[in-house]
Formats: C-alpha cells, sequence, structure tokens
C-alpha cells in the first residue's frame, strides 16, 4: 500500500490509461474547417493575382529605373564591384553587378514593383561583390517616394543622397527614375516565361539590353453573337498614348546619342506627352 501523499504504481498506470488518445490533439472537425477557409482564402488570392497580375493588397506597380551612382570613396585594395539591392514593403529586388564599377558604377536597370498599400518608401543598399569572403555594404539610403509619382502618375528622376561609414548623406548620391500604374491600368498578366527586351539610357552613350516582363494587355472574352438590335457595344480599356513616328523622329534629331527604343519607352512612361518626355531626357542625357 502506497504511503500517503504517493501514488502507487497501479494507480498511476490506471490513471494514465483513462486519458482520451485525442487528449493532445485539435478537434477533427475543426482542424477540417480551418484547412478549407485556409484553402479558400489561398484560392481566392491566386484568383485575384491571375485577373490583374497583383496582389490583393497592391495598389500599383511602380517601376523603379537604378541608372549610376557617383559615390565618395572605394573601399579596398581594387576597383569596387558595385551592386544594388532595393526593398519595396516585402519584395526585394538586386541590379547585376557593374564589375570594376568602382566609385561611379552604372547599372541602368528597370523593376517593375508591385507597390502594397501604405508603403510610401523603398529602402536602398549598395554593396561590394566579393570573391571570398562576404559582400561588404557600402552605401544606403531611405527614399521617400514622391506624392506626384503616385497621385499624379509623374515619372520623377533625381539623385539621392547615400549614407554610409563616411556619415549620414555622405557616401554619395545615386540616380533613379520613378513612375507608377495604378492597379486599375493594368490587365491580365502574361504567360509565365514571355519577356521582351527594351533598351535603357546610359550615360556613356550606349543602350544596354534589360529583360522585363512585357506590358500586360486586357483579354475580353467572346461574347456569344446576338441578333443585331440586340447587340451591345463593348467598351475597350483606355489605351495609354503613344509618341507618334514624327514626335519619335524629332527627339532622336535632339537626342542623337540616345536611342530609338529608350526614347519610345519613356515616351510611354510619360503617356506620349511630348514635352515630358523632352524633361526626361534631359535629365537623363546631362
Amino acid at each position: 500500500m502506497a504511503s500517503e501523499g504517493r501514488v502507487s504504481k497501479e494507480e498511476w498506470t490506471r490513471a494514465v490509461t483513462t486519458i482520451p488518445p485525442n487528449f493532445l490533439r485539435l478537434n477533427s472537425q475543426q482542424e477540417v474547417l480551418d484547412r478549407e477557409a485556409a484553402l479558400a482564402l489561398h484560392q481566392q488570392q491566386i484568383g485575384h493575382y491571375n485577373h490583374i497580375g497583383l496582389a490583393a493588397n497592391t495598389v500599383g506597380r511602380l517601376s523603379i529605373t537604378v541608372a549610376q551612382a557617383k559615390l565618395t570613396k572605394n573601399y579596398g585594395l581594387t576597383r569596387m564591384d558595385p551592386y544594388v539591392r532595393i526593398r519595396v514593403g516585402h519584395y526585394i529586388y538586386e541590379t547585376q553587378t557593374d564589375t570594376n564599377g568602382g566609385k561611379t558604377p552604372h547599372w541602368n536597370r528597370v523593376f517593375h514593383c508591385q507597390l502594397p498599400s501604405g508603403v510610401n518608401k523603398i529602402f536602398l543598399e549598395i554593396y561590394d561583390e566579393c570573391n571570398f569572403t562576404m559582400d561588404e555594404l557600402i552605401a544606403w539610403a531611405e527614399i521617400r517616394i514622391p506624392e506626384a509619382v503616385i497621385e499624379k502618375c509623374e515619372t520623377h528622376e533625381d539623385w539621392y543622397a547615400l549614407s554610409g561609414k563616411t556619415g549620414d548623406n555622405k557616401e554619395g548620391m545615386i540616380d533613379l527614375v520613378l513612375s507608377f500604374t495604378p492597379a486599375s491600368c493594368l490587365y491580365q498578366r502574361p504567360a509565365i516565361g514571355q519577356q521582351q527586351v527594351v533598351l535603357v539610357p546610359n550615360v556613356s552613350n550606349r543602350a544596354l539590353p534589360v529583360y522585363v516582363s512585357p506590358t500586360p494587355v486586357q483579354q475580353i472574352a467572346q461574347q456569344p453573337q446576338l441578333p443585331q438590335q440586340q447587340q451591345q457595344p463593348i467598351e475597350m480599356p483606355a489605351v495609354p498614348q503613344t509618341l507618334t513616328d514624327e514626335d519619335i523622329a524629332n527627339l532622336m534629331e535632339m537626342f542623337p546619342s540616345v536611342d530609338k527604343d529608350v526614347i519610345k519607352s519613356i515616351g510611354e512612361a510619360n503617356r506620349g506627352d511630348k514635352n515630358a518626355t523632352i524633361n526626361s531626357l534631359l535629365q537623363l542625357t546631362n
């Protein structure tokens, strides 16, 4: 007989064997309901993403052109190999490495980023790519997206100060071009794997190819044939204006060092506004 205050082996065995087998398990019915709810939410998000090419909490597409930088110092014994890492919300993008770019690297890389709701800043870091050690962080910046870019869909180009080991806003400058397209102007996501080559400006008077996703276009479902008197006109989506061939020819005369495709892409970003395109080209060629 067990002493007072202690449990005998037989009593412990009986207590353990009486514990229900699903003591540490969730209710099976609740588990099924939770799984179905999660699956429904996942399918809803996928359906929305496939419809307009953006996640549910995204307000539009922010296009960022990382053109070049002028750094204060070259760290290391040889010329640096800089590259840029950009974070927009939870999305991260990286440029290619400019080998031997040193203090004046050029990237000319275009990113089409999803802009989540409530995000009004982008975070930027410049690294020196190293072969046998970890890449070294050279400079960084927190850049607020201009209100005119989001609210008025204007194309904005500017030099932004960089911070680093030298001090806040003392590590040099980086040249960025920002433009924005609202979600209402974006259409169905293009097929995976389809890419087109566009050319972006280069201050060394040559153009570099960059692979980007093509501009999505809306696909209108075929309507069944109706009698002539019952047919209703189909409203076509507004197509962004583009520069005319005459405008492009004039701009090529004004900017002979800029490639034709570059002029066309900048004209599309400015929605066919010739004056705005001229201003953008002036800023990029200065």
